[in-house]
């Protein structure tokens, strides 16, 4: 093992006070949804927004004077950098972060607001981190590096130090997966205090890194995610072993799961969760039986999350769930036409969020006209009775959006 519980325990004590010790939350709400108990363990709640700022503490605290003189650079798509930059300014070290040029501007402005010298570079984290290696050799800076660092590694085991202080009953952990360091440093420390405990890994889909390479399988890796905090195309080479031995299982959860995810922490427990940190709950959401009958604890990793993101997400779970549809309505281009679809719709309860009258480029006869209404409803059952209830009203109706085929 790179580290040993020796180490995160040493690490726990460096970082008692400096670093938020995070509340292990019992999550009823969830765990009615699920059937299985659970428990969160509340990273989002970090200064930093992530658990990142562990790692970074251990690893900045242990430069001499004259690498903290010299200044470091690290590479992220923003939970890293924030952790590095955080440490930085307080120990007083010049910091540089490269980030890809497509990061969240809410990582970049709040990494550069804790004084740090952001240099956007590469597509993606592989690109920014090759660039951050090749400025901190032409500038004699520390690269610290996210993941693959023995130090960085104790500091993220701390999280599995208080999750199984808190909870000792626990019997599942579900850590999040990118270049593998938190979930390395949790296995470690949780196996070495419960060895009987079952430690399992999620990837986003669209980078399943570790899973392919502990499988020797050849890497088909990328897309757009919205967990891009583990977007990571290398895994560790620290970090694999350890998931190898440690971890049972990685799961695989795609793009819809995990903003429904990120969906039910807002909606259900009230929680701001990046698509990284939310990783953990689409797995237990994807697959409840999977964990039914022991009680599991999630890593929710971070919470750094765009609002504009976050907006589209919650929108587009409503058009998921039904809650928000698009329907076409076929109308007489008529006084009092409209007027009756939209006091059919509110009689069955809908509320018009927006209409689009259009009569000139649809193929319709030219005294019809076609309605185009967004509308609120309770649920995808809710949409079909609005549809049969205008259908049978003569006007003819299908849906635009949704996951179920409620057309009339």
């Amino acid at each position: 093992m790179p580290v040993s519980i020796d180490d995160i325990t040493a690490a726990g004590d460096l970082i008692a006070g400096k670093v938020l010790r995070t509340p292990n939350l019992a999550a009823k709400a969830i765990s009615d949804i699920t059937g299985v108990e659970t428990v969160l363990k509340l990273e989002n709640l970090q200064r930093t927004g992530s658990f990142k700022v562990r790692g970074a503490l251990v690893k900045l605290a242990s430069l001499t004077s004259a690498e903290k003189k010299a200044g470091v650079v690290a590479a992220s798509a923003g939970n890293h950098a924030q952790g590095v930059a955080f440490h930085a300014r307080n120990f007083g070290i010049p910091a540089t972060i490269v980030m890809p040029v497509g990061t969240p501007f809410t990582k970049v402005a709040r990494t550069e607001a804790m004084g740090a010298r952001i240099v956007l570079h590469g597509r993606d984290l592989s690109e920014a981190r090759d660039h951050g290696g090749k400025l901190a050799a032409e500038t004699g800076a520390l690269f610290v590096h996210p993941y693959d660092d023995e130090r960085i590694i104790a500091g993220q085991g701390t999280v599995g130090l208080e999750m199984l202080a808190d909870h000792p009953d626990l019997d599942v952990l579900v850590v999040p997966i990118g270049g593998g360091g938190l979930i390395a440093g949790i296995a470690i420390a949780a196996k070495a205090l419960k060895p009987d405990i079952e430690i399992v890994g999620v990837e986003a889909a669209l980078y399943p890194s570790m899973s392919q390479v502990l499988r020797g399988e050849s890497q088909e890796i990328g897309g757009n995610t919205v967990a891009e905090g583990i977007a990571v195309k290398t895994p560790g080479d620290l970090t694999r072993p350890v998931v190898e031995k440690l971890v049972s299982e990685i799961v695989l959860v795609d793009e819809p799961a995990l903003e429904h995810a990120v969906q039910t922490y807002l909606e259900v427990q009230r929680l701001v969760v990046e698509g990284a940190g939310a990783a953990s709950l689409a797995a237990l959401l994807d697959d409840p039986d999977r964990f039914a009958g022991r009680k599991v604890g999630l890593v929710v990793s971070g919470g750094n999350i765009d609002g504009r993101l976050l907006s589209s997400i919650l929108m587009r779970g409503l058009v998921r769930e039904g809650r928000l549809v698009s329907l076409r309505v076929a109308i007489t281009d008529t006084p009092g036409a409209l007027a009756k679809v939209s006091g059919l719709i509110a009689d069955c309860g809908g509320n018009i969020v927006e209409v689009y009258h259009q009569r000139l480029f649809y193929d319709v006869p030219v005294k019809l006209a076609e309605v185009d209404v967004v509308v609120e409803t309770l649920d995808a059952g809710h949409v079909r009775t609005l549809i049969e209830k205008l259908t049978e009203a003569g006007f003819a109706t299908r849906q635009l959006s949704g996951t179920s085929d409620t057309s009339g």
